[in-house]
C-alpha cells in the first residue's frame, strides 16, 4: 500500500477499501459498490491490515467507517457462499476467526469508532455497524440481521452487540425473523444514535469525529474503557475504574487547560495530553 499524500489529507491505496485520514480522523469507505459493498476475503483481510495500521497511528484518535454507494454493506458475498460450502469446517471457522478478529479490535483499541450507515447494513454489514462505539444512519438505512433467511447463524458479534443494545427478546426477534426495519425504527430501538438525511450523513459523522478527536484524549480513551467494562461488572469496580482514571486525568496538561478555561468562561484548547 503506496500513501498518496496531499496537502490535506493522506490515502492509503486498497483494493476494496478507501482509507483516508486528516486532523486525527481516519476514514474507512468499504468499497465495492457494485456488490453493495459486501465482504469477500479479500475484502477481510485489507480490513484487518486498515484496522491494526489505524490501531498504532499515534495521529488518529478517530475512525469512521463507512460504505460506498447505496449501501453501507449487504454482509457476506453471496457470490463466494456457494464456494464456501465446499469449505471444510476448518477452512470456515478460520475464516471466521479472521472477520471476528477485526470486530474485537474495534471494541477493545482506544480509538473512538463511528459508522455513518448510509444505506443497507445486512448481516456482517450489520454487526461490523454495532461494532462501532457509536452510529448515525441516513434515512435511507435499512437493516437486517438476514442470516437466518440463508439458514445460519449470526456472526461478527451480533447476537452480542443486539442483546446489549435492544435487550435478549428483541435481539432474539431480529435473529430469528431477519426483517429489515427502516432507520428511524432502529433509532427508536437503540441500534443508531442518529438518524440524518442522506445529504448531510457524511457531514454529521465527520463533525461528530473531529469533536471527538480535538477533545481531551487522555479521558476519552479512558471513557472508552471504562465504559465497556461497566457491561461486564458491578458497580464498585467501576466505581474503582473511575477513581483512578480521575486521578490520572487530573495531571494532564487537558484537565489543566479546561479547568482553565472553565474559569476564564472561554473554550478550551486541549492538545491530547
Amino acid at each position: 500500500m503506496k500513501p498518496i499524500v496531499s496537502s490535506e489529507m493522506v490515502s492509503m491505496a486498497y483494493e476494496t477499501l478507501i482509507l483516508e485520514k486528516a486532523d486525527g480522523v481516519a476514514k474507512i469507505v468499504l468499497n465495492r459498490p457494485e456488490a453493495f459493498n459486501a465482504f469477500n476475503p479479500k475484502m477481510v483481510d485489507e480490513l484487518a491490515d486498515a484496522v491494526e495500521m489505524l490501531e498504532r497511528d499515534p495521529e488518529v484518535s478517530v475512525i469512521v467507517l463507512t460504505g460506498a454507494g447505496k449501501a453501507f454493506s449487504a454482509g457476506g458475498d453471496v457470490k463466494v457462499m456457494p464456494e464456501m460450502l465446499k469449505w471444510s469446517q476448518v477452512d470456515v471457522l478460520n475464516y471466521m476467526r479472521k472477520a471476528h478478529s477485526i470486530v474485537a479490535k474495534l471494541v477493545e483499541m482506544d480509538k473512538v469508532t463511528i459508522a455513518a450507515v448510509n444505506g443497507v447494513a445486512v448481516g456482517a454489514g450489520l454487526s461490523f455497524a454495532l461494532a462501532c462505539d457509536m452510529r448515525i444512519a441516513s434515512e435511507n438505512a435499512r437493516f437486517s440481521t438476514g442470516f437466518i433467511r440463508v439458514g445460519l447463524h449470526t456472526d461478527c458479534g451480533a447476537a452480542y452487540f443486539l442483546a446489549r443494545l435492544v435487550g435478549p427478546a428483541k435481539a432474539l426477534e431480529l435473529a430469528l425473523t431477519g426483517d429489515l426495519i427502516d432507520a428511524k425504527e432502529a433509532e427508536r430501538i437503540g441500534l443508531v444514535n442518529k438518524v440524518v438525511p442522506p445529504d448531510k450523513l457524511e457531514e454529521e459523522a465527520m463533525a461528530l469525529a473531529r469533536r471527538v478527536a480535538s477533545g481531551p484524549l487522555v479521558a476519552v480513551k479512558l471513557l472508552k474503557r471504562t465504559v465497556y467494562e461497566s457491561l461486564n461488572v458491578d458497580l464498585k469496580v467501576i466505581l474503582e475504574r473511575e477513581a483512578l482514571a480521575q486521578a490520572l486525568c487530573f495531571k494532564t496538561e487537558d484537565a489543566e487547560e479546561g479547568i482553565k478555561a472553565f474559569a476564564e468562561k472561554r473554550q478550551p484548547k486541549f492538545k491530547g495530553k
